[in-house]
């Protein structure tokens, strides 16, 4: 069952004969029950209720009720996120759009694991998408930003990065805010150093000492390249020897996976999984991943399936 790129659960039919046309009428039912699930969740918690194991604590109610869906797209393009722990967060979130040509995808981790941190990073959200939907630019979001946080959250900040992808050139820009820069895949490699830039204070913090005039970086993709998003709770990770999980085993497990013929909801679905095994369940920070990758060769995604099927322009 899958709404647009969002892969949302499994239906399962029992049936005596698995035919060509009753298989279509299964296929037809899983997509009307997208949609009512789509549509009704936004105002019943029934369906919430129905996929909990456990109760959430506040802050992390707070900060879900703000997440987009896990996997956005469009012809050309994908971003898929994954966020851990579930029902405990301290102040990471992702946030990711599609605006005709442009697809926006950002990362956040807010100062502390209280209801202040998770205030903050829904702040800095919901600054973020105010200033793009009013068509402002990164560096005039970002500084937005920071008066709102001075302004209403005086002793909080939070590190992030900020992209913007077109998807008819490649263009990607970015400002990094006093976040982990983001890594570049491109031919079943890191390119080292890519993406990184001149250092930048969180968001909120340049209030707090003076104001600065944020900066916009940009660079121009190649068909095929994957940007990679992360919090550092994902690369600090520890082992019971006390070994972090490291950037080397981050990407490599990325690198292996999309080799594999994996798609990228299913690539993070399983780094998670691994991040959680070697840290023997118990994570002790947020770790959240946003996966983007551009192929402008292709001109039709079909979501849902084992595998990511295209056809080729």
């Amino acid at each position: 069952m899958v709404d647009g790129a969002e892969r949302l659960g499994v239906l399962g039919v029992r049936a005596g004969v698995l035919d060509g046309a009753r298989l279509r009428r299964c296929r037809m039912l899983a997509r009307v029950l997208s949609l009512v699930v789509t549509s009704k969740r936004t105002y019943s918690d029934w369906f919430v209720a129905r996929i909990r194991t456990q109760g959430m604590d506040l802050p992390t109610e707070m900060l879900r009720a703000f997440l987009p869906p896990r996997s956005v797209g469009r012809t050309g393009v994908i971003s898929t996120a994954v966020l851990e722990p579930a029902y405990e967060l301290g102040g990471d979130a992702f946030d990711h759009s599609v605006s005709k040509n442009i697809l926006h995808a950002s990362i956040f981790d807010g100062m502390g694991h209280d209801l202040a941190s998770g205030l903050t990073t829904s702040v800095v959200m919901a600054g973020c998408r105010n200033g793009r939907r009013s068509g402002a630019d990164l560096p005039s979001m970002i500084e937005a930003v920071d008066q709102t946080l001075a302004e209403w959250l005086p002793d909080q900040f939070c590190t992030g990065v900020v992209c913007q992808l077109d998807v008819d050139t490649g263009v990607l820009r970015w400002c990094n805010c006093g976040h982990p820069p983001p890594l570049l895949i491109r031919n079943e490699g890191v390119l080292p150093h890519a993406l990184d830039s001149p250092p930048q204070p969180p968001m909120g913090l340049p209030f707090q000492l003076e104001p600065i005039r944020r900066e916009a970086h940009n660079t121009t993709l190649e068909p095929g390249d994957r940007v990679l998003l992360y919090t550092d709770g994902v690369t600090e990770a520890r082992g019971k020897d006390g070994e972090a999980f490291g950037l080397d085993r981050f990407t490599d497990f990325i690198i292996r996976s999309s080799a594999a013929g994996q798609q990228p909801s299913e690539v993070l679905r399983l780094l998670i999984h691994a991040i959680l095994e070697y840290q023997g369940n118990a994570l002790s920070d947020d770790a959240t991943i946003l996966l983007l990758e551009w192929h402008p060769e292709l001109i039709e995604w079909h979501y849902g399936g084992g595998s990511t099927e295209a056809a080729h322009a």
